[in-house]
């Protein structure tokens, strides 16, 4: 397992982490335990939870976990949570408000049994709340010992940059890390949302580095999906929806270099897919999600899985996104860079 900063904090992550949204819905508990042993044996040290997964009942399966090993294991363990979306209360059960992250912190530290969550993230955007009530009371947690580091997820580029620059400008803590959704089907983040990170030192954490299964090959061209996964259950289910994903040229290219390399490797699929994540600029960690551990010791065998350039390439090519033109891309960009430099010189 290879090891990395948690952006530019000095907190040391393996470069895979074990997400736990499956926990408590499609993994029952014991199976949530096997896959924490097997994650820590492996190396692994960063465990990804929110509140509201499983109606909380994800937190309180690591909290168990967490207070059933050694203290060797359990002080190895860098543990992330996330709070905004409610969990079952009031009207204030929701949002950014410095009302509703304090009960959601105070609760995500009964539930897990720690002292300290050393990552904490708020989960989405809140558009009602200040920012400046959201992050005076993150870094006031930060001065009480109740969290360690800040972060965000499913922030857009100029949300995050807007909060990057008030935490710096009021002397609070800084955000280090961001989790966007992110893979070889979803690289739109690399327009705004990469650069931000970049120039702010923010590491990444990418959910979904599977694209909801679409990257491991168990999805057909013109047969849509059935049985014991997320989309057999629903079809239609979120992001990764079927019909969204499948009417869509592109997807097929990019499963088929994915399977290509996969057997030139000897590999499966999803070990491919998840060294092209790693190995993209600012990831500090992606996070894994199985249902079952063997699902997760195949994700695990890609942290020894290193793409050469050539496979880097190629994946990037075939999954290019390909903004049509200004502001993202596109030759009239190039053509104006070239003459903005001409006359310069």
């Amino acid at each position: 397992m290879e090891y990395r900063t948690l952006g530019r904090s000095g907190c040391a992550v393996s470069h895979l982490a074990l997400g736990t949204m499956t926990f408590g819905q499609e993994t029952d508990e014991a199976g949530a335990h096997e896959q924490l042993d097997r994650y820590a044996d492996a190396g692994g040290n960063l465990i990804d939870t929110a509140d509201v997964y499983a109606g909380t009942v994800s937190e309180e399966i690591v909290g168990r976990w967490l207070a059933d090993r050694p203290a060797r294991v359990r002080d190895a363990m860098v543990v992330a949570t996330k709070g905004r979306f409610p969990t079952g209360g009031d009207v204030n059960d929701h949002g950014l408000s410095a009302r509703h992250l304090g009960r959601a912190l105070d609760a995500s530290l009964r539930r897990l049994g720690i002292d300290t969550i050393d990552l904490y993230q708020v989960h989405s955007w809140d558009p009602v709340t200040p920012l400046e009530e959201t992050f005076r009371f993150l870094d006031d947690a930060v001065r009480a010992g109740k969290i360690r580091y800040v972060g965000l997820s499913n922030y857009t580029g100029w949300q995050l940059q807007r909060t990057v620059d008030l935490t710096d400008f009021r002397g609070w803590a800084v955000p280090i890390t961001l989790q966007p959704q992110y893979n070889l089907l979803v690289r739109e983040i690399e327009w705004e949302i990469v650069p931000a990170c970049e120039a702010n030192g923010l590491g990444l954490l990418p959910w979904s580095p599977l694209g909801g299964g679409w990257l491991t090959g168990k999805y057909h061209r013109d047969e849509a999906p059935a049985g014991a996964t997320r989309l057999g259950e629903d079809p239609e289910r979120g992001v990764e929806a079927y019909s969204r994903r499948s009417p869509l040229e592109r997807t097929w290219d990019v499963i088929d270099a994915v399977r290509a390399i996969a057997k030139d490797r000897d590999v499966s699929m999803a070990q491919v897919a998840l060294a092209w994540v790693a190995q993209r600029p600012m990831v500090s960690s992606v996070i894994l999600g199985a249902r079952t551990t063997e699902q997760l010791s195949d994700n695990l065998a890609a942290a020894d899985l290193r793409l050469t350039a050539d496979e880097m390439t190629a994946l990037d090519l075939v999954s290019d996104p390909a903004p049509a033109d200004w502001p993202y891309g596109g030759p009239g960009v190039d053509q104006r860079s070239r003459r903005v430099d001409a006359g310069r010189s």
